[in-house]
């Protein structure tokens, strides 16, 4: 099934991020986390590709066996920074000999070797580039792309980002997942401007559990998120417990999650960092909300 059906049924959906080991000793850890979120029965779940390949051995082969073996639909991370255009070509050609048909276009974190270099050579240098090769010469993909709320760390601005979105959909995105983010009313500002810009393809909300103080930091670095009071006071009230970290971090993740369904955002992706307990906490709290129509 395509991704796209799901996100526009209009019904409150949960699905769920993970990600390759980077080792191959973890694989089976890995396996067992895999297995412990498909059996929510999400409304699917996505893998995480490195960058040129850099930690997706196992990709293709975690993807493959969320939809065969566990009946849950997948969609596979596909990035192309530094990569080749017949390293893609190759990559693509394995998805769709595996049957996965959703795929989420990125180019990908550029390789801290490779800051500063000139990229003009480069056969790929943005995801647009990217998803108009997929949507041309492999029509029956579902594409989706990523999005910031809080403006792309390269972009100069809210409406150059913006445009360069409007371009992800005019080559072909059907769906956008943003980065993660803890203040909604961002979001809801987000998406005002990018309707206003005539963006109408679905936003899958992403939310990323933060269960430890030290994750703080790093979501910082990966996203530049604005972090709201009333979040820095959870972290500096429950950081130095484990438990009452874990269950605070959860339950702020939680309270925002139902805010967006009761603002019309529908559809929502978790980043539980292959933590099955983390996920199944989420979905419970949300179970008798998820998959049922309110107009």
């Amino acid at each position: 099934m395509k991704v796209i059906n799901i996100l526009k049924n209009q019904k409150p959906s949960l699905s769920f991020e993970v990600f390759p080991p980077k080792k191959e000793t973890s694989f089976e850890s890995v396996e067992r986390a895999v297995q412990a979120i498909a059996a929510i029965k999400p409304a699917y779940m996505s893998v995480t590709y490195g960058a040129g390949g850099g930690t997706s051995k196992y990709t293709l082969e975690i993807a493959k066996s969320i939809k065969e073996k566990y009946g849950v639909e997948t969609v596979e991370h596909l990035t192309c920074v530094s990569s080749t255009k017949e390293m893609v070509r190759r990559q693509i050609e394995a998805i769709k000999k595996s049957g996965v048909e959703n795929i989420l276009a990125l180019r990908g974190d550029i390789p801290a070797d490779m800051i500063g270099l000139d990229r003009s050579a480069w056969a790929y240098n943005h995801a647009t580039e990217l998803i108009r090769e997929l949507k041309e010469t492999n029509p029956d993909f579902c594409i989706g792309a990523a999005c910031y709320p809080e403006v792309h760390p390269e972009s100069r601005n809210s409406k150059e980002d913006i445009l360069f979105l409007k371009a992800k959909v005019e080559a072909g995105c059907e769906f956008l997942t943003t980065q993660m983010f803890f203040d909604n009313n961002l979001l809801y500002s987000f998406l005002y401007k990018l309707r206003e810009a005539g963006v109408t393809v679905p936003v899958v909300a992403g939310i990323m559990p933060i269960t430890k103080a030290n994750q703080v930091e790093r979501a910082i670095k990966l996203s530049g998120c604005h972090m709201p009071q009333r979040f820095i006071s959870l972290v500096d009230r429950f950081g130095n417990d484990e438990d009452a970290m874990k269950q605070a971090g959860i339950a702020y993740a939680t309270d925002q999650i139902i805010d967006l369904f009761a603002n019309g955002v529908s559809n929502v992706h978790v980043y539980s960092m292959n933590k099955p307990d983390v996920a199944k906490k989420i979905y419970s709290n949300l179970s008798d909300i998820i998959g049922k129509s309110y107009e």
